[in-house]
Parts: C-alpha cells; sequence; structure tokens
C-alpha cells in the first residue's frame, strides 16, 4: 500500500512539474512573441508642391538621387533602382500620388489623378489655353507639346479631348531627353 501511494504520489509531482513547463513554455513564447511586436507608424508624406516654372517638387529636381527624394518624400509606393537592367534607367513611384520621379533619365512625371499643388493649373487645362502660361511649344506633335523653360524642358501629353492628362518635366532639352515609353 505504502508503495502504491508513493507511486501515485510520483505520478501527481511528474503531472505537476508537466504542467508548470507547460506554462512556462507558454509564457516564454508569449512573451518572445510581445518582444518582437512593434508599433511602426504609418509613414506619411508632406504635402506635395509642384513649381512648374522652376521645375521641381518639394525643392526636389528632376535630377536629384533616389536616396534624396525618398529622405524628402518618405511615402513611396514602388522603387525600382538605378541599374543597367532596370527598364526605365530607375524610377520611384508614388502612385497613389500621382507622381513619378524617373531618377535614371533624370524627369518628373504627374498623372491625372495627381493629389498635391500645381504653381500653373496645367492638369486639365484646353491645348488652345496654355499660350498665356507657357509661350509657344518647342517642338508639337499630335498627342503633345514640348516647352523650353529656363531650367530645361516640359511635355505635356494630351487626352482625346485636347485636355492636358500627363506633365513631364526636366533638366534636360528637347534634344537630350529619353523618356520611357
Amino acid at each position: 500500500s505504502f508503495s502504491k501511494e508513493f507511486a501515485i504520489k510520483q505520478q501527481n509531482e511528474h503531472k505537476k512539474t508537466i504542467m508548470k513547463n507547460a506554462i512556462f513554455f507558454f509564457f516564454l513564447i508569449t512573451l518572445s512573441i510581445s518582444a518582437t511586436a512593434q508599433l511602426k507608424a504609418t509613414v506619411t508624406c508632406p504635402e506635395l508642391v509642384v513649381n512648374i516654372l522652376q521645375g521641381h517638387v518639394n525643392n526636389l529636381g528632376p535630377d536629384f538621387s533616389s536616396a534624396q527624394i525618398k529622405q524628402a518624400l518618405p511615402c513611396f509606393s514602388s522603387d525600382e533602382p538605378e541599374s543597367d537592367s532596370s527598364k526605365c534607367g530607375g524610377l520611384l513611384s508614388y502612385k497613389d500620388k500621382g507622381i513619378y520621379f524617373y531618377t535614371g533619365r533624370d524627369y518628373i512625371e504627374i498623372h491625372e489623378n495627381f493629389k498635391g499643388k500645381l504653381s500653373l493649373p496645367l492638369m486639365g487645362a484646353d491645348r488652345k489655353n496654355l499660350f498665356q502660361m507657357l509661350g509657344y511649344p518647342k517642338l508639337k506633335d499630335v498627342d503633345w507639346d514640348a516647352f523650353a523653360t529656363a531650367y530645361g524642358i516640359i511635355i505635356l501629353r494630351y487626352n482625346k479631348a485636347g485636355k492636358v492628362m500627363m506633365i513631364q518635366f526636366s533638366k534636360k532639352t528637347v534634344d537630350t531627353i529619353k523618356l520611357c515609353e
């Protein structure tokens, strides 16, 4: 009878030890998960302000590096590094804001869905009314006009109704710019 009681007591102690170890193990896992969990603030960007006549976005020029742009505008949606294998020589996209920095080709592209301020109300403007703001185009085509500026070039692309649907600008000239198609 004593050995039976001793065996039962040992089994109970063994069960208690297993339970203590299981609880301790569960506690360690919970602690390690909470230790690695971090609160991450949503990356926000300042309001985008495009100065068409000076050729910059928030004082970032078309010839700025990807690192300089990322530092000033950290909320980019995608990044294609500059390399020989990249499609457009490097691209920093802000798709939800409607703006793209082609860092390898040194130009900035603004789409119809642009969320920010333009120093000149070009987006959606009628092609016939642009002379007052930009003068005569240096080059014309059916769907676009290229205007010389003090810093380089502005290319305006039009929809079928003759309204501006895209703005591209660079410090390069009509002869040296290479756009990504």
